[in-house]
């Protein structure tokens, strides 16, 4: 409970604070000071015009005629240098597998183990409460759960193929219907095998979040077999404003979490539904029944990098403000590669989310460490699902989120440049991580934003 101490401790003069953020904001934009801080950029040997070369991304290379949607005909990186990985044995995008990646059970993710008792009572009771202590999370979960079911992921393949265009044109095909349905971003990738769990959970923790399996029900784990060549993400971010008013790990925290779910499940069934009517094989993959996990799906599918928090993903425009689903199928496409832009390198000398998360979950090392065949940064996931499923301070926790500054823009030729600096490398991060601190960006309160209603006093609960 010490970060909550310390969180509550520096929000008393929150409200002055933010009036003189807000006004120092504004003033260092209007006037020439702006121009003159990014004059360092020539340190890093930027482009001229900066703001130009935020929009247009230099060193960015189109991928082939027709991968991309005509709806959507360029990714929207937000400012960042984006360049092109390779998915191979050794990377899989700039994650370096160093041996055999085993398959992982759903019954070993972290809220998961909570909701079995294994990180506690005070966890195991949060977790069983959890959609409870907010109204709207409650509402949100219940209209996930019926759409959870096995017959609405796996459904009923047309028993003969459509004729269908070549796998490029479809591919693009299929990213117009993601950004059609209101997705914020989709990636097509080569699915990595490691990705599906060996396992699934029986009874699901979708069905003990809508109050529908009651405490001390048993768990199985049943095996889980599937195996198809390609997988597509979509994503949906949490809303800006309501992050840049909330304190991370309030009530709408969670709300934001079960919105954008709530949004990528439906996108997903539809898709999944729409290519098996086509002929072809596919399984959605959402919150209230995952087959996969969705980190590397996420990175095959070109949507980010692994970040100091373990397995957690950024997008290089909208960090990890943003939640995803999947399908998985052998509908013939063209996979996109997974991207750079030097997330590792800023998450190396940044550690704002370790340095503000309230379950001191977070590493501060340096450098990646290895787990499961892969180099990651040694973050404590049972420590933050012990803190997100038993905060009662709140409703779960997505501080990280609101203090990352990749999370935490909003839009403008200002934070589009100041991203295209924070992507190139250790010294050009160390100066965008300055300049978030000097603005207090992420760990401020902007209460002209906050539009919810909060009860407090269903945050409590017994244990």
């Amino acid at each position: 409970m010490k970060g909550l101490i310390r969180l509550a401790d520096s929000s008393k003069n929150q409200n002055t604070s933010e009036q003189k953020l807000q006004l120092s904001r504004r003033g260092f934009l209007k006037t020439g000071a702006a121009a003159a801080a990014l004059g360092v950029l020539g340190a890093v040997k930027a482009p001229s015009k900066v703001a130009a070369a935020a929009v247009n991304n230099y060193e960015y290379i189109p991928p082939g005629k027709g991968q991309w949607s005509k709806l959507r005909p360029k990714p929207n990186y937000g400012g960042a240098s984006v360049r092109l990985a390779e998915h191979n044995d050794q990377w899989l995008g700039t994650s370096k597998i160093v041996g055999t990646v085993n398959k992982s059970k759903e019954s070993d993710m972290g809220f998961t183990l909570a909701m079995e008792g294994k990180l506690g009572p005070k966890a195991q009771a949060g977790f069983y409460t959890i959609g409870l202590r907010h109204p709207l999370s409650d509402a949100m979960g219940m209209a996930i759960a019926p759409i959870s079911d096995t017959m609405w992921v796996e459904g009923h393949t047309r028993p003969e193929k459509l004729p269908i265009p070549d796998p490029e044109q479809m591919s693009m095909h299929i990213k117009d219907v993601a950004y059609y349905l209101r997705a914020d971003e989709v990636g097509i990738g080569n699915m990595p095998e490691y990705a599906y769990y060996s396992h699934k959970m029986q009874p699901s923790m979708i069905g003990v979040i809508a109050g529908m399996v009651p405490k001390g029900t048993p768990f199985e784990d049943v095996p889980y077999e599937e195996k198809l060549p390609y997988v597509i993400v979509v994503a949906v971010e949490q809303h800006l404003e309501t992050y840049l008013a909330s304190t991370g790990y309030d009530g709408i925290s969670d709300s934001q979490s079960f919105r954008s779910y709530h949004a990528t499940a439906n996108i997903a069934l539809i898709i999944a539904q729409y290519i098996r009517g086509l002929g072809y094989h596919a399984r959605a993959h959402h919150f209230g029944n995952y087959g996969a996990v969705m980190a590397p799906c996420m990175i095959a599918a070109g949507m980010g990098e692994l970040t100091r928090t373990g397995d957690t993903v950024a997008h290089p425009r909208m960090g990890y403000r943003n939640k995803v689903a999947a399908i998985t199928t052998d509908l013939p496409l063209v996979p996109d590669k997974p991207i750079d832009f030097g997330m590792a390198d800023f998450c190396r000398v940044c550690n704002k989310c370790a340095d503000n998360c309230p379950a001191e979950a977070i590493t501060h090392d340096k450098d990646m460490v290895e787990y499961n065949g892969y180099l990651r940064w040694n973050s404590d996931y049972k420590k933050c699902a012990e803190f997100r499923a038993g905060n009662d301070e709140g409703v779960s926790c997505g501080r990280c989120i609101k203090v990352c500054p990749w999370s935490s823009k909003e839009d403008s030729w200002f934070h589009e440049a100041g991203i295209w600096v924070g992507s190139k490398g250790e010294a050009a991060s160390k100066l965008l991580k300055g300049i978030d601190d000097m603005f207090g960006y992420g760990t401020e309160i902007v209460d002209k934003h906050k539009w919810w209603l909060e009860w407090p006093e269903l945050y409590k609960f017994d244990y």
